[in-house]
């Protein structure tokens, strides 16, 4: 009798797997991942079937893709809500990442976790806000981030991303990080709300950190890395950056290699007396409001908002 019970609690998990794994007919190189509270399903287009290994327990899902050149990049989109899920993703060739508003809790480990190596892309979809949240670990290097990737990230789209690192960082990425477009919020993290290597280059878009425990961007030269991509510099050249550093014991921008912001980029930096200091053109000024009027702070000098020396 023990045996037919197991046997039949064996086929039922297996009929349960395959029906939140499915295919379609189309040849788009797309998976859609949809989550449902604590369930998610899988539905992967015909022409790639052979080069995805996917599985789901619960809300958390795994993917393995063995894709490489000789097919076109993979794109795999996220939609739905979990409290308790993960999007888990490994390979060895660049692919694409869409967030529709999604929302991913993982109570026991980060929310997205990319064990590919090469470049993918994040692409937070225009008039969508989505939410990363991971949990907390009394264990020592549980793991990096709520979104972790090991290769590098280029953040795209004209969406909203929101982040919560509630165990290490909030976003950690490999390798470097490029930004264009969209919005990222990173509303708590216990230590750095950005953790990158090799460097940080930001061309548009809007980035606003603020509860985080030490650095609010680090940008770290990557061991035994002789390429020319591992400078451990952090360039901005457009766009707009600002950092709430009340809660934080470190730097708001940590870098190895030079900074450098661009004047139509904008770098602000608010510490825990109010006080904002705003950076462009690798010259750092401090706004300062006194007696109802915002003064800059330039070089020892103070002036007016029309840039009249005031005493």
């Amino acid at each position: 009798m023990r045996k037919i019970i197991l046997a039949i609690s064996f086929m039922l998990s297996a009929i349960s797997l395959s029906a939140q794994v499915s295919y379609t007919s189309d040849t788009t190189c797309y998976v859609t991942v949809t989550y449902s509270g604590s369930s998610a399903a899988i539905v992967v287009s015909s022409d790639i079937k052979d080069y995805i290994t996917a599985s789901v327990s619960g809300g958390h899902v795994t993917i393995t893709s063995t894709a490489s050149a000789t097919i076109n990049e993979i794109t795999y989109g996220l939609y739905g809500s979990t409290t308790n899920g993960s999007f888990t993703f490994n390979g060895t060739y660049k692919a694409t990442v869409e967030l529709f508003g999604v929302s991913i809790s993982n109570p026991s480990g980060p929310a997205i976790d990319i064990q590919n190596g090469k470049r993918i892309e994040i692409s937070a979809k225009s008039g969508t806000e989505s939410t990363l949240t991971d949990g907390t670990s009394t264990e020592t290097d549980a793991w990096k981030a709520a979104l972790y990737c090991k290769g590098h990230i280029q953040f795209k789209g004209k969406g909203t991303l929101d982040v919560y690192g509630n165990y290490k960082h909030a976003i950690k990425v490999g390798e470097y990080i490029e930004m264009k477009n969209c919005t990222i919020n990173v509303y708590s993290a216990v230590k750095d709300a950005i953790n990158c290597n090799q460097y940080f280059a930001m061309e548009s878009g809007v980035m606003n950190l603020s509860g985080f425990g030490d650095d609010g961007i680090q940008v770290s030269l990557e061991d035994n890395d002789t390429s020319a991509e591992n400078t451990g510099n952090f360039t901005m050249t457009g766009g707009m950056i600002n950092i709430d550093m009340s809660s934080a014991s470190g730097e708001s921008v940590k870098a190895d290699g030079t900074k450098s912001v661009a004047s139509a980029a904008s770098l602000n930096v608010t510490d825990t007396s109010g006080v904002e200091e705003v950076q462009r053109d690798d010259v750092r000024y401090t706004k300062v409001l006194r007696d109802g009027q915002m003064l800059i702070e330039k070089n020892g000098k103070t002036y007016n908002a029309v840039g009249t020396e005031v005493r």
